[in-house]
């Protein structure tokens, strides 16, 4: 079982941390530019939602809203668990098995800092697996 530290995982990782008066297309855009799938909101200095990729597609483009119009606080999943970034992976990893969850925030203080997803029990492991596809797509794009 996964025993790393959840700060040790977060560390060096861009984090989108956003309002809730932002709205979805900013969020969108900000999540593009750092290369993330999530935003976690902030109001106050306390964690009061996240919005993912998933909820952009299901709770926005599906139900025909406005990304410009829309703000994150109508369409963020308000309830919200995350962990302070001195307990292990394999707690993160409980919480998102135990309320069926893909992600969940490290916090220091009570305050966002990072987020980890399922994939990142894999670590090195998954890692190693991105290099290889990628080296398999290098390969194939020469030979083509």
């Amino acid at each position: 079982m996964p025993n790393r530290q959840l700060k040790s995982v977060v560390r060096q990782r861009p984090l989108v941390v956003a309002s809730p008066e932002t709205s979805v297309l900013d969020a969108a855009r900000a999540m593009r530019d750092k290369g993330v799938g999530s935003v976690l909101i902030e109001a106050h200095q306390t964690l009061v939602g996240i919005f993912t990729e998933r909820d952009l597609m299901n709770r926005v483009v599906a139900a025909g809203l406005s990304a410009a119009d829309t703000t994150l606080a109508q369409v963020m999943t308000a309830e919200v668990i995350g962990l302070e970034g001195d307990k292990p992976l394999s707690h993160a990893l409980h919480l998102m098995h135990q309320h069926g969850f893909r992600h969940v925030p490290v916090l220091e203080q009570g305050r966002p800092v990072g987020i980890v997803s399922a994939r990142d029990a894999l670590g090195i492991e998954w890692q190693q697996f991105e290099r290889e596809l990628k080296l398999a797509d290098d390969i194939a794009e020469i030979l083509a």
